[in-house]
Order: C-alpha cells, then sequence, then structure tokens
C-alpha cells in the first residue's frame, strides 16, 4: 500500500501536486487550531477550517476576531500558515529535496516554476533562493520599523510580537491583523501606512522581477515583464488613488470625516493599494459608496503580480489582454512594448485565465445569492475578496451561512492555487491526431 502512495505522489504533474500541497496545509491547520491551547474558547471545525484556509491562501477572511479569540499559541499556527502560503509550499519542500540530494530534478524544478508562474527556463533555483533571501531581509526590517510605532505603545514584548504579526502578514498578502478594525487606528499614520503599504507592494510584485532588479540593477536592462510590472504597478496605484479620493472626497463616514489633506491623501493611497491582494484597511469597507466598492472589486480581480504573494489575475495578465486589444484596434498582428513584441501562446493564456477566473467569480456570487440573498453589492464583494485572495469585506463574513463558508473556502483555495492551475490539473491533454478545416464564424 506504502509503494502505491508513494507511486501516486511520484505521478503528481506539479499543478496537481501544488493544489494538493495547499488543500493538505489548510487540512494540517485545521487540526492545529482545534487545539485546546489555540483558543480562547473552543473554536467549531467550520471556524478552524475557514480561518486556516483563508491563512494558507493568504487571504486574511474571518469568522472570528483573531485578535481577541486566538491565544499566542493560535497566533503563532496562523503566522506559520501564512509563511508556507505565501511563498508556496512548494518552494519548503524542493528545499528539503536539494538539501538531502543535492540537485533539482526536472520534475521539482517544474514544480517551483508552477509555484512561482515562472514559465522561462532560467536558473529558478537561484529564484527561489532570491525569494526566501528577500523575505528574509523584509520581513526583518518591517518589524523593525513597526517596532518604532508599536514598542512605545504596547511596550517590548507585545509590541514586537504585533509588529512582526503584521509584517509578516503583510509581506504575505495576508491581511490578518490582531486589531478587529484592522488598522483604522493608523489612518493618517505616515510610519504605519508607508512600511504595510511597502511590504505588501514588495511582496506582491513577484520574485521574478525582485531577481532581476537586483541582477541587472538598471531599466533598460530590465527583462520585458519586468518593466510591464514596474510601470503598471506605479500608473494603476496613482490611477486607483486618485479615484478613490474623488469618488470618497464627499463620503462622510470616510475621506470627509478625515481632519486634514494628509490625512486623506494618506488614507486613499492605503485604500488604493490594499485591495490588490493585501487585506487591510484603514477606513470602513463597508462605508465606501458603492461606486467606490465597486472599482476596489475591479482591484481585487486584478490582484498583484505573477509568481508573487499576491491573488487575483494577475497584473501583468491585465496588461497583456489591454495591449493585445490596443494591438488588434491598430491592425497590429500582435502587441509591441518597450521594443518587444508578446507571444501569441502568452494572450491565449491571459485571455484564458480571465474567462476561467470570471467563470469561477459569477458561479461564487450566483451561489452565494442563493445562499445569503441581502445586498448584491455585499455578496458580490466578498466572492471578489475571495477568489483574489484578498481579504478586504464589507462586513458580512462573520454572518455567513455554513453554505456560504464553504462556497468562499472554495473560492479561497482556487484563487491560490489559480484558475488555470486547477484546469490544467482536471484536464487531459490530448494531441490532435486529425486537422480540420477553418469554419467561418460571426463575433460581436
Amino acid at each position: 500500500m506504502f509503494q502505491s502512495i508513494k507511486k501516486w505522489i511520484l505521478g503528481l504533474t506539479p499543478p496537481q501536486a501544488l493544489a494538493l500541497s495547499y488543500l493538505g496545509l489548510s487540512l494540517i491547520g485545521t487540526l492545529l487550531l482545534k487545539l485546546p491551547g489555540a483558543s480562547h474558547q473552543p473554536v467549531s471545525w467550520m471556524q478552524a477550517l475557514f480561518t486556516a484556509v483563508s491563512a494558507s491562501t493568504v487571504t486574511g477572511l474571518v469568522v472570528v476576531d483573531t485578535g481577541t479569540y486566538f491565544t499566542l499559541f493560535g497566533h503563532w499556527i496562523l503566522l506559520i500558515l501564512m509563511q508556507c502560503g505565501g511563498l508556496g509550499l512548494m518552494t519548503f519542500g524542493i528545499i528539503v529535496i536539494h538539501l538531502t540530494r543535492g540537485q533539482l530534478a526536472l520534475k521539482h524544478r517544474a514544480a517551483l516554476r508552477e509555484t512561482f508562474n515562472h514559465t522561462g527556463q532560467g536558473d529558478v533555483r537561484r529564484i527561489m533562493l532570491w525569494a526566501i533571501g528577500f523575505t528574509a531581509i523584509m520581513e526583518l526590517l518591517g518589524t523593525v520599523f513597526l517596532a518604532l510605532q508599536w514598542v512605545p505603545e504596547m511596550g517590548w514584548g507585545k509590541g514586537l510580537f504585533y509588529s512582526f504579526f503584521h509584517t509578516l502578514a503583510a509581506f504575505n498578502n495576508a491581511g490578518f491583523a490582531l486589531a478587529a478594525d484592522s488598522l483604522t487606528t493608523y489612518a493618517d499614520n505616515p510610519l504605519v501606512n508607508s512600511v504595510i503599504s511597502l511590504l505588501f507592494i514588495s511582496g506582491g510584485i513577484g520574485f521574478v522581477v525582485i531577481a532581476d532588479i537586483i541582477d541587472n540593477k538598471r531599466f533598460r536592462h530590465f527583462a520585458l515583464h519586468t518593466k510591464l510590472m514596474l510601470v503598471g504597478t506605479l500608473v494603476i496605484n496613482l490611477v486607483a488613488m486618485t479615484v478613490i479620493l474623488v469618488l470618497e472626497y464627499g463620503n462622510p463616514a470616510t475621506l470627509a470625516a478625515l481632519p486634514d489633506w494628509g490625512a486623506k491623501l494618506w488614507t486613499s493611497w492605503f485604500q488604493a493599494v490594499t485591495p490588490r491582494s493585501a487585506g487591510f484597511n484603514t477606513l470602513d469597507t463597508g462605508a465606501l459608496f458603492p461606486s467606490t466598492a465597486f472599482f476596489i472589486m475591479g482591484l481585487m480581480f486584478i490582484g498583484g503580480g505573477s509568481g508573487s504573494t499576491a491573488g487575483g489575475i494577475k497584473l501583468s495578465t491585465f496588461i497583456v489582454v489591454l495591449l493585445a486589444t490596443w494591438a488588434f484596434l491598430r491592425g497590429q498582428e500582435r502587441p509591441v512594448v518597450f521594443g518587444r513584441g508578446i507571444q501569441l501562446d502568452i494572450i491565449r493564456k491571459s485571455l484564458a485565465i480571465i474567462v476561467i477566473s470570471l467563470l469561477c467569480v459569477s458561479t461564487g456570487i450566483f451561489l452565494l445569492t442563493v445562499t445569503e440573498g441581502g445586498n448584491f453589492l455585499d455578496v458580490a464583494f466578498e466572492a471578489v475578496s475571495a477568489a483574489g485572495t484578498v481579504g478586504l469585506s464589507r462586513g458580512i463574513t462573520a454572518d455567513l451561512s455554513v453554505a456560504g463558508q464553504i462556497i468562499i473556502i472554495v473560492l479561497m483555495l482556487i484563487g491560490r492555487v489559480g484558475p488555470l492551475t486547477i484546469a490544467f490539473t482536471l484536464a487531459h491533454t490530448r494531441g490532435e491526431s486529425i486537422q480540420y478545416p477553418a469554419g467561418q464564424m460571426n463575433i460581436g
């Protein structure tokens, strides 16, 4: 029996292994959170499962208050789940393989490429090492800088742990906070806003991009993907900040209640960058105007960078489809940007990711409207947040029915593993032995 199980495990494709690793991590986390010492009061199986999946998929949606419900031991369990889920459980497995065997086989390199969503043929082991080193440095620096704020407030013990917990959650784009109102107390605090946003932007831009920046230093030497991610991140963040500032400026429950322009700008900035998978908030998300909430849903759907701790369809996917559409409107055969053309198979993959993601989100919204009813915007916002592994909510998570929680759990797992990976896992690749003549189709 053991040999059969071993043969089955070794026969898994990289997408299948990646999906099962996150499922296994979530189940282990569920069992750990059920331990008596993990919470101040008994936790139901559904509460433990939901929290474990949310931490493993680095989402941040919660059905119980993280800070008061779980003990210090429970918080450490969540930290481990977030770290494993953020870097990718497959990364840790391949580290063990490398240490025991001294080299990476082709199958393990493929698994690592699947974890980082890296389609190139470069040295993925080097990218893995850069990812681990960069993570350690950023989490150390984040803890030190946040401690400047929270150690004077809370004392050394609580202040350091508070800083470390939020640093790790921010860098892994997890969105878990120890306060019930997330970071709303620090809405106009420059230190907390700048450090937390820098952490989840650096964690969500992609480890391939980080490695390229460290290797090549200058923008003109960067790979096309790195250039698109850097420019795209800057543009989308500034545009989102401006849109949110304009939409919410007159809202008495959000920006209008803040004392000065400095507070308004900081808060607009944070709400602009956090939907791309971070999940923290410095405003009451439920008090946002419907137009702002709908705009943020679009940001959550786009997400962060490929091969990062962020979710969503990925910014690079969104940019590729925009460029392909613009090229089509101009009558070009394929899009060209920064002096480089984008391959047709990349465009096809981008379209597939968007279509599959839309189907998953739409199905989730439909099922939630059946099981939960209530305000459609709140339900749709929750589904997009779960599928994008963001963690923002308009305040309905704790009130979801068991069926609703199961739907959100499935969406979180799909969002973390990736719709295209799941499609590859379920599909059976077959070669086309017969070539068929092209047929005429009318579209548009």
